[in-house]
């Protein structure tokens, strides 16, 4: 089986490595040595990780993925061009692709999908959601004889750090950013993670394998965890929550459709996910049948990644030397996605309110003008510093957005001080 490999950086070094290291071991479990047959890179001369042979390396990655001689192609480049129109070129000759582009597959899925249908090849993804954690394969075919109703996780390492050094030394989100640079698990421009489009792109994966459908980055609504405060953290910690960024991928009760978002949001401490440190992820899948289901592991670095781009190499190597393909895309459901205003949830908020008699009359009046029940409230402070803290119970969100909006036009209330989704206590 020859392979050819995208991408030498990260996680390209480290494929290469364990393809090294493991090719006995490799070759017996498929059944047939995998030999690197060429690496594409942009730049010839540049120092590598590993040690690669030079007659192996090439800038020209058309040529490399439509060689006759070709079987599998693996691509760690990311992005979403050259890396397309390469991955739809292997599979349009046949070839059988695993990728780790997580943003490709939540843009344009149905392009490579409908690529390898047509080339009669597979395609693998498994490291393009939560690193070395066994997930996508599950849902795809353990699962399959299943009805999933939810996915709730955690599946970016470098927000997950940055929110769990928040809650457990007290520093403020650009103390925690700049500690998680500097240790590697964010990138000097974190925008993709900071901000949730990296976990938007997995919402969008996992919530298109889970209930058959297909589901894309643009249906995912996002929020990232820029705007949370050492103040907010503290707050979720004396009420015995802890603020986390959650993928949520969840049925809808009359089962016509799903909602899929990114955003913040309170766990009571204790709550499984609550426990996750540092870069790690964990996602909880609950199936009618099955029930509680949860994964947890390293979801980001290169050893880890590439990992999950060895099973699938393997995997997709045995089909090829058995004549077969593993599962196709499955889409039958084609479940359409609510908009987030139609997603039940529950929130925290925090108002700034004036003190005197009456406030939590008519604050508790505004809410139940909008159909939101209050479950808890406590009122702080005196003078200047008087703060009503409420929780509500579940709602539509956007009797949730409309509450807000009335509040802040409220004489009594001098600002809402924070608004926080509340998940997992149901």
């Amino acid at each position: 089986m020859k392979v050819a490999l995208l991408g030498c950086g990260v996680v390209g070094s480290q494929v290469i490595r364990l393809l090294h290291e493991q090719d006995g071991d490799l070759a017996a479990r498929v059944g047939a040595p995998l030999e690197l047959a060429g690496v594409a890179v942009r730049r010839l001369g540049r120092k590598r990780d590993v040690d690669v042979a030079p007659e192996l390396l090439t800038t020209d990655a058309e040529a490399l993925v439509t060689r006759d001689d070709i079987d599998i192609v693996v691509e760690v480049i990311g992005g979403i061009e050259p890396a397309r129109s390469l991955i739809v070129a292997a599979l349009n000759r046949g070839k059988s692709v695993v990728t780790a582009n997580k943003a490709l597959l939540a843009e344009d899925g149905a392009t490579l999908h409908e690529a390898a249908r047509a080339g009669n090849g597979d395609l693998y993804f498994e490291a393009s959601v939560a690193g070395a954690i066994p997930l996508l394969r599950p849902l795809r075919e353990s699962l399959a004889g299943d009805r999933v109703r939810r996915v709730l996780g955690i599946v970016n390492g470098t927000t997950n750090y940055i929110l769990d050094k928040m809650d457990s030394t007290g520093a403020s989100f650009t103390d925690a950013l700049e500690e998680a640079q500097t240790l590697g698990y964010a990138e000097a421009d974190p925008t993709a993670d900071v901000e949730g489009f990296d976990a938007a792109a997995k919402a969008a994966i996992l919530a298109g394998l889970a209930f058959h459908s297909r589901v894309t980055a643009a249906d995912v609504h996002r929020e990232g965890i820029t705007e949370i405060t050492a103040t907010d953290v503290a707050s979720a910690k004396a009420m015995g929550y802890v603020i986390k960024l959650l993928a949520i991928c969840a049925r809808s009760d009359d089962g016509r459709s799903v909602g899929v978002r990114v955003h913040p949001a309170m766990i009571p401490r204790t709550h499984p996910l609550a426990g996750v440190r540092e870069a790690y992820n964990a996602v909880f899948v609950e199936a009618e049948s099955a029930g509680q289901l949860m994964f947890y592991g390293k979801g980001a670095g290169g050893a880890p990644t590439a990992s999950a781009v060895l099973g699938d190499l393997v995997a997709v190597a045995r089909n090829r030397l058995a004549g077969t393909r593993g599962p196709e895309e499955s889409t039958y459901a084609s479940l359409s996605v609510h908009p987030m205003g139609d997603t039940v949830t529950r929130c925290h908020v925090a108002l700034d309110v004036a003190d005197k008699p009456g406030v939590l009359a008519r604050v508790a009046e505004l809410f139940a003008a909008h159909d939101v029940s209050i479950q808890t409230v406590r009122q702080e402070g005196h003078g200047d510093d008087a703060q009503l803290v409420i929780v509500t119970h579940r709602a539509t969100d956007a009797a949730l957005t409309a509450t807000m909006k009335a509040l802040r036009d409220l004489d009594i209330v001098r600002a809402v001080a924070s608004v926080m989704r509340v998940e997992g206590d149901d």
